[in-house]
C-alpha cells in the first residue's frame, strides 16, 4: 500500500490517498474546500489511474470533512465513518460560517466502520482501531504489511489531539494513545491529520505527553 498525502484548508490538515497495486484508491479525511484543492487531488487521481472506491473519515472535526461532498459526487462511492461520530458530524453545518467556510456543504455516511469489520480495497486490507478521546467516534486505521498507521488527530510528533472540543476527552485519549498505538512496533510510521509523520518509536521515547 502506498500513502499519499496532501495538506489542505486553513487548519494546514493532512488529507490522505491510500492505494495498491491494483490501483484502487481510498480517500480518508479530505479537506479540500477551495477549488483549487479539489483539482488538485483530482488531477493526483488521474494522473496516477487511480480508482477512487471508498471515502473514510477518521473522525468528523470541520477540518477533515470540508472536502466530503466533493469527493461523493466526484467518485460516487460508499462513505464510512465510526457512529459515535455522527453527531459530530451533523453538528459542521451550525458553525462552518463561523470558521470561515460559508460553502460547506454536508454530506452523510453511507455506513459504519467498527473494528471488528476491516476496511478492504483492490489487496490491501486495514484494521480498523477504536481510539476516541479527541472525538467521540474517532478511528485509526493500520496497515500491517506496511507497518503504516493513518492517525488522524490522535497522535502527532511530539504532540498528542486537543481534548477541549465538545466530545474531547484528556484521560480518554492518553488510554486510547496507550492501548490502540503504542501496542503497535516502534517502526510503525504515523501519518498524523496535522504536521510530519513520526514513528511509534519515536513518540514513546520522547513524547512528553506519553512520560
Amino acid at each position: 500500500m502506498t500513502v499519499s498525502g496532501f495538506t489542505f484548508n486553513a487548519f494546514s490538515e493532512n488529507t490522505y490517498l491510500l492505494h495498491d497495486a491494483s490501483g484502487q484508491c481510498v480517500v480518508v479525511d479530505p479537506g479540500c474546500y477551495e477549488r483549487a484543492e479539489q483539482e488538485a487531488l483530482q488531477a493526483f487521481v488521474t494522473a496516477q489511474g487511480l480508482q477512487v472506491v471508498l471515502l473514510l473519515n477518521t473522525h468528523c472535526h470541520i477540518d477533515h470533512v470540508l472536502g466530503n461532498k466533493f469527493i461523493l459526487d466526484t467518485y460516487q462511492v460508499p462513505f464510512l465513518i465510526h457512529e459515535a461520530d455522527l453527531s459530530v458530524l451533523r453538528a459542521v453545518p451550525t458553525y462552518a460560517s463561523n470558521y470561515g467556510f460559508p460553502h460547506y456543504t454536508p454530506a452523510e455516511p453511507t455506513g459504519f466502520l467498527t473494528p471488528e469489520k476491516p476496511v478492504r480495497f483492490g489487496e490491501t486490507e486495514l484494521e480498523v482501531r477504536f481510539a476516541p478521546g479527541h472525538a467521540p467516534g474517532h478511528v485509526v486505521f493500520y496497515h500491517a504489511p506496511t507497518r503504516t498507521v493513518i492517525g488522524g488527530d490522535v497522535l502527532f510528533r511530539s504532540s498528542i489531539g486537543r481534548t477541549d472540543l465538545p466530545g474531547g476527552d484528556y484521560d480518554t485519549l492518553i488510554e486510547s494513545i496507550k492501548t490502540q498505538l503504542l501496542t503497535l512496533p516502534d517502526d510503525v510510521t504515523v501519518y498524523p491529520g496535522h504536521g510530519p509523520a513520526t514513528t511509534i518509536g519515536a513518540e514513546r521515547k520522547s513524547n512528553p505527553f506519553l512520560r
